[in-house]
């Protein structure tokens, strides 16, 4: 699925609209150039961060941030959001 935040125009034919749950969660920034930067931050959350932490994984999708800007360049940041519960 990808997402933006709500518009207020109506959704362009074949669109659906979702509402993602309120929720805690735990952002991690991820720096490098994409797809190894994410992907080695997504494997230490869940192999390091959450076990070290005592935080589960909540009921809700993650979300991952992407800004624009060169994602091949060993500066480019992104956000893995993780809905979380203790």
């Amino acid at each position: 699925m990808i997402g933006v935040e709500k518009i207020k125009e109506p959704l362009p034919k074949g669109y659906v609209s979702a509402t993602i749950p309120a929720a805690t969660w735990a952002v991690f920034e991820s720096i490098g150039p994409l797809p190894e930067a994410i992907q080695d931050i997504t494997r230490r959350i869940f192999s390091e961060w959450m076990p070290s932490t005592g935080y589960q994984h909540d009921c809700a999708p993650e979300l991952e941030v992407y800004p624009e800007g060169d994602i091949n360049s060993p500066d480019y940041r992104c956000e893995v959001w993780i809905p979380v519960k203790k």
